[in-house]
């Protein structure tokens, strides 16, 4: 740091100004003086002043009566009693006191600000992909348009959000998500801005501007997070204006009855409010800097007290107690054909396909088998029926009963009945499989029970929260879901404007409710609830817009984690402020006896204030087991 960004810098220059004022004191203290003239009056000047024209300012501006009008008070009655020494070492440790208040404020802060650091600033283009010509340039990250091909090397933070079209790497999605296991990715996988490549290179193709990136989406999210938009903080404030009031009339009062304005002014210093105001804002600041962490965003201050007082869940099925993504649940075949060979089949002929079932066959496969795939030929999609392709003469095809049957292949009704029927009434979806005329078998496919689902059903309840499902699930989906996670209030087949009746319903037996959907379909109902908690995940513009938190990470695990911070964040600030009231009246009364003096004053109001605000920067570390 050179010496012109030093004195740039607010905080070194307020460091550097206590240093002066504190030498300035000791000079004083030791009877030197330069050329007759006290050197208290440099410690009044630089660390007095400041403070008087900061309560001038609000005064003016805001008509804002807080703790620096009765501080700036206090500094101007010593001087004016001829108490330099006294208004010299108020101004100082006042000084100190707002330096170590800012800055651990700043330090909540900062869990939470550093993401704008992460901001991309370049990326690298491939113009004329794949051509003769290709060449590669490297360019802002705001001059990246939807459809650029960019390449990212090992080490690289990802400039936006894109789709890997060659290649395959580790990403570190730490800042995203919350979780710093790396992600492999593929081709045809998603990747996102200011998440950063690991291993390998790979090719991409932007899909969003930088602008639009999740890593934007996400920064005006945080900044968003208002922790002075709470009712506590409303109320805390409006606290602080009638104790400044109250603090001037006692003073006033002490000074009539006893005659010593010393006693006055050291009212005036210690029934300062600077903790009751500052408690309130750290806790919320410091909480929401937790959350952040482990991948949930709140987007006000006021969610927080909300969410401490939920006391019922709902939760929408798909994609918040499921994963929302088909998966290869069973193989059934048929006749003498193996599962080996059947799912051997299928695979093969489902590779070409970018159907979603299509790929979780080719999940499935790549997980639990080694062999080579067969390549197909005249490889054919039939929207909404099925997929067909010829291998080694013969004609495979897959999809729906309608489909296997116009090609004139025999369902056995029986082999439906007997071995699919369960499965499919719980939600599976099947894929019949045939080879030229015969059938050969079937796959299912379901949405699987996130592996945490239950055990968060368990905390909840240990919370005092309720749990509700509703899901436009048929009643034997339903019922399995909600058995297998031990939720008894169901509702199935559900639409939209059912979800928002059973809402109203609890808030009309004064019930405070919180909503989880995928920030899709459930955008009424998230909107309806108290508090609307999203799955949509970074890249989803509907969860951002219609939640009060977001799930960043698609991760559920840390909801009971949410609701108890929350309950621990107002109890921490009940804490914080009946301790600062309890100081404040205590030093006072020791004012008004004559006991505590300005400079001692001085020291208990501002150890006060640190305590309570060390006190709340604890949430930053509370975890709920």
């Amino acid at each position: 740091m050179n010496f012109k960004e030093f004195f740039l810098s607010d905080e070194s220059r307020d460091v550097l100004f206590i240093i002066i004022s504190i030498i300035a004191v000791i000079l004083n203290f030791l009877g030197l003086t330069l050329n007759g003239i006290s050197f208290i009056w440099i410690a009044i000047l630089f660390c007095g002043l400041p403070i008087i024209k900061e309560a001038i300012i609000g005064l003016i501006t805001e008509f804002d009566i807080k703790a620096d009008v009765l501080v700036s008070i206090a500094i101007i009655s010593s001087i004016i009693i001829g108490e330099l020494f006294a208004a010299g070492v108020i101004a100082i440790i006042m000084a100190i006191g707002g330096f170590l208040e800012e800055y651990t404020v700043s330090k909540t802060r900062s869990g939470i600000e550093k993401l704008v650091d992460l901001s991309p600033t370049k990326g690298t283009l491939i113009k004329n992909y794949n051509e003769a010509n290709e060449n590669e340039i490297e360019i802002s990250a705001d001059s990246i348009d939807v459809g650029n091909i960019l390449k990212v090397v090992p080490g690289e933070v990802i400039p936006v959000d894109g789709i890997i079209i060659s290649g395959e790497s580790s990403i570190d999605q730490s800042v995203m998500t919350g979780e710093s296991i790396p992600v492999d990715k593929v081709i045809g996988d998603e990747v996102f801005s200011g998440t950063i490549n690991l291993y390998g290179s790979f090719v991409m193709k932007a899909i969003k501007k930088g602008e639009d990136s999740s890593l934007q989406k996400l920064i005006k999210l945080v900044e968003s997070a208002n922790p002075d938009n709470a009712e506590v903080v409303k109320s805390a404030d409006k606290w602080a204006t009638w104790i400044v009031i109250i603090a001037f009339l006692c003073s006033i009062g002490t000074w009539i009855i006893t005659g010593e304005i010393i006693r006055a002014v050291t009212i005036l210093v210690v029934f300062c409010p600077c903790a009751l105001v500052l408690a309130t804002p750290t806790a919320i600041m410091a909480s929401l800097a937790n959350l952040t962490k482990v991948g949930i965003l709140v987007k006000e201050g006021i969610s927080i007290e909300k969410l401490a007082k939920i006391d019922q869940m709902i939760f929408d099925k798909t994609g918040t107690l499921t994963y929302g993504k088909p998966a290869l649940s069973k193989i059934v075949p048929y006749s003498n054909i193996s599962e080996k060979e059947l799912i051997f089949l299928l695979a093969s002929l489902e590779s070409p396909s970018e159907h979603p079932l299509a790929k979780a066959i080719s999940k499935y496969y790549k997980d639990n088998y080694n062999d080579a795939l067969d390549k197909v030929s005249d490889f054919e999609i039939i929207v909404g029926k099925g997929v067909k392709a010829k291998l080694n003469e013969s004609t495979l095809c897959a999809g729906n009963e309608e489909f296997l049957k116009s090609l004139n292949i025999n369902m056995p009704q029986n082999f439906i009945e007997e071995s699919l029927k369960t499965e499919l009434n719980q939600g599976a979806s099947a894929i019949f499989i045939g080879r030229s005329e015969n059938f050969l078998g079937a796959v299912l496919l379901s949405d699987e029970l996130r592996e945490d689902a239950a055990e968060i059903i368990i905390k909840l309840r240990h919370l005092g929260i309720g749990s509700s499902l509703l899901t436009g699930d048929n009643e034997n989906a339903a019922k399995h879901f909600a058995h297998q996670v031990d939720i008894v209030d169901l509702e199935y087949g559900c639409l939209p404007e059912d979800k928002i009746s059973k809402i109203r319903q609890f808030q009309s037996n004064d019930k405070r409710v919180a909503m989880m959907g995928d920030g899709i379909n459930d955008a009424p109902s998230l909107r309806q609830a108290d508090i609307g908690i999203s799955m949509g995940g970074v890249g989803s513009d509907i969860s951002i817009e219609a939640s009060d938190v977001c799930l960043v990470s698609d991760d559920i695990k840390y909801i009971p984690h949410l609701f108890a911070l929350s309950r621990q964040t107002i109890k921490t600030i009940n804490r914080g402020i009946a301790f600062a009231l309890g100081l404040n009246i205590l030093a006072t009364v020791l004012a008004m006896l004559g006991i505590l003096g300005p400079i001692g004053g001085a020291f208990v109001h501002n150890i006060g204030s640190v305590i309570v605000i060390i006190y709340s920067s604890l949430l930053l570390r509370y975890e709920y087991e």
